[in-house]
């Protein structure tokens, strides 16, 4: 199915729900209201027409200069009928939803798509998005009581961490600095 197709049949299905869409480019997408995102997940993974089943990673934004995160979700359909071909039917497509910097909230589609846990994990522990219904949301890259969110715009590297010294290559806490 062709992006133009996918944006069509989400604005219909989900008028209410789409915030915007983007077919131009080597990467469309249809951005969904925070609120909506489960039932619009429900449906590009059920949905005959779509059957999107594989999550291929969850990308976490810092769009510092309009006080926004987000996450990108990377979906692809993958069909195997014959036992000769390894893939006989693929198409793929992005969604992003977007929420708000301070506050930064998104549902869980753990119980959609199984991969989301371990990705959902990952922008939560680096850049804070805290996901409603997650089955397990702790940090898996940094310790339990890491400071802050080291992938963040602003994040001020810390110059030592119980008692280990750590710089960046200036020496500074924050290297765009």
């Amino acid at each position: 199915m062709a992006p133009e197709e996918i944006c069509k049949l989400l604005t219909t299905e989900f008028t209410d729900a789409i915030v915007k869409t983007v077919v131009e480019g080597a990467h469309p997408y249809v951005q969904v209201s925070p609120d909506r995102w489960p039932d619009v997940a429900r449906f590009l993974c059920d949905d005959s027409r779509l059957g999107m089943n594989l999550l291929r990673s969850i990308s976490a934004l810092d769009l510092l200069s309009d006080d926004r995160l987000a996450c990108v979700y990377d979906l692809m359909r993958i069909v195997v009928d014959r036992p000769d071909v390894l893939i006989t039917e693929t198409h793929e497509f992005a969604i992003r939803v977007e929420t708000d910097r301070n506050e930064p909230v998104i549902p869980s589609v753990a119980d959609v798509w199984p991969a989301a846990d371990w990705h959902e994990r990952e922008a939560y522990d680096l850049m804070g998005i805290r996901f409603t219904d997650h089955p397990d949301l702790r940090r898996i890259l940094c310790p339990d009581d890491w400071e802050g969110y080291p992938l963040r715009k602003d994040y001020e590297f810390p110059l030592e961490y119980h008692g280990i010294p750590a710089t960046t290559e200036y020496e500074l806490p924050n290297p765009r600095h």
